[in-house]
Order: structure tokens, then sequence, then C-alpha cells
């Protein structure tokens, strides 16, 4: 039996005989129905159409991209640090040549995942790279579609996946919004990749929202919370979700604050 793709958000839901009524992520007020309606496809139908394509980021980080776009046009990054490589956040297409080219570069020790608009086919991803954990927070457990025992949840604010690397729980987007924090990239200045949890902006500042698509933001207090749980963390650069939207290759804890409050004061305004 096929595994049912949605192709709104890239979400994979386990094996069956038809596809799910209604996706709940595409259903949720975080996202949408295209207006084309809800549909479906698998990862046969997808890799008939479409292929990856490997670009270098930065220093030590790559990014991974589906070529002609699909779903939410995310992207996964692969980096390659001391203690193994992680693939940060998941896209939906998997194939024989991906698989390949990861393990050219030496494998993938762990997945990590920002939030449940990017866990796409993620039990895939694993599988084809020899059962490696994905780590998510518990407090995004309900938006796991299809269970697999690949699946680590974590609780609280931080979780060490390797030394240097730390997977830091900053909520907004959704309760458990995560993002990875490399300390000894690119001789100790530090990385966030930030999936859109920080949404990074072409000012080279960041935003942050409850819904992106449906422009509902989020409260001040939440991202006072956000901007406090992430204070202790040293870090020159923040790479998001998207190519073409703007990147910040230095300075970004300055920036991240200055964002921080830019926002609150907007948003503060009576």
């Amino acid at each position: 039996m096929p595994a049912f793709i949605c192709t709104g958000c890239g979400m994979q839901y386990p094996p069956s005989e038809a596809p799910p009524g209604a996706c709940p992520l595409c259903t949720d007020e975080r996202q949408y129905i295209p207006a084309s309606g809800q549909s479906w496809t698998t990862l046969k139908g997808l890799r008939k159409g479409h292929s990856n394509t490997f670009r270098r980021l930065a220093t030590g980080l790559t990014t991974i991209e589906t070529t002609p776009a699909f779903g939410i046009r995310q992207r996964a990054i692969l980096a390659r640090t001391p203690a193994g490589n992680v693939l940060w956040d998941c896209i939906s297409l998997i194939d024989d040549v991906t698989v390949d080219l990861l393990n050219g570069l030496g494998g993938v020790v762990a997945i990590a995942i920002s939030h449940p608009h990017y866990y796409t086919t993620m039990v895939e991803w694993s599988r084809a790279l020899g059962g490696v954990p994905i780590h998510l927070h518990a407090a995004d457990r309900q938006w796991v579609m299809r269970p697999d025992p690949a699946v680590q949840f974590f609780e609280g604010d931080t979780k060490p996946i390797a030394p240097n690397l730390t997977l830091v729980r900053l909520g907004g987007h959704f309760d458990g919004g995560t993002v990875l924090h490399w300390a000894d990239w690119d001789g100790g200045r530090g990385v966030v990749l930030s999936g859109d949890i920080l949404q990074v902006v072409p000012s080279g500042h960041v935003s942050f929202m409850w819904s992106y698509p449906n422009l509902i933001p989020l409260s001040a207090a939440k991202v006072r919370r956000i901007a406090q749980i992430l204070e202790p963390f040293a870090f020159d650069a923040v790479y998001g979700a998207f190519s073409g939207r703007g990147q910040i290759d230095a300075n970004g804890k300055q920036a991240v604050a200055a964002s921080v409050a830019r926002y609150i004061a907007r948003i503060s305004e009576t």
C-alpha cells in the first residue's frame, strides 16, 4: 500500500489503500488548503517529476532543496559537524541520488526537525539513512502523522544531541518550535539553524508569527520568552528555512536582539 503525501504541506501518512480525507496540518489555522483543493501524491509519483539539489550555504552547511518546488518549499540543511552529520529539517522528496550523496558526505547520525510543517517524510529519511534517530519536541507529539520507533521526543527547553550541538525549544510558531545551536561552528563563531521559528527576513532581521501564510502574529509575551530562552547561547550567524529570503551571516546575536525589540515595540502599540 502507498504512503500518501499531502501536496499542500508535504506531510506523509502511514501506508493505506486510500488517502486520508483531509490533512490536519493543512486544515489547522497555521497552514491552509490550496485553492485547488486537497490532493495527494506518493514518493513514487514525486520522484517522477522532481529532483533534489545540493548547494553550499556556509562553512559546514549544505542545503537540500526540491526542484520544481513542492509543498511549503522549505529546504533541509546538512550540518557537517566534527561529531557527525546532522540533517536539520526535512523535505518530502528522498531518492537514491540524495541518499548516495549524503552517504558520500559521511552519512547522517541524526535528524532534528524544527516543527511539524517540516516533518514530511522523516520516517523515510531515517530508514534510508540507516535508522538514525529523529529528534522532535514532545509538545508537538500530536502532529506526528506517521509514528515510528526512530522518533525520539524530548522534554524541556534544551537537548544536547552531540558535543556542541543543542536543540533549543523556543515555542512560538508551534508549542514545540525548536532551533539547532552549533556552538563551535566556523572556529567558534556559532550558528543557529532556525527553521521558521525565527523567520529570517530580507532586512537582515528575524520575525515571529503564529501563522505565516495567514499572517497571525505572536504576542509580545511569547516573543519575550523566545528571547529569554535563546539569550545564553552565543552565535554569529542565523540560517532559516528558505533560500532567497535573506540570511544573517554575521552579528546574528545582535540582529535577533534588535528584531525582538522592534517586533515588541510594534505589536505593543496602542
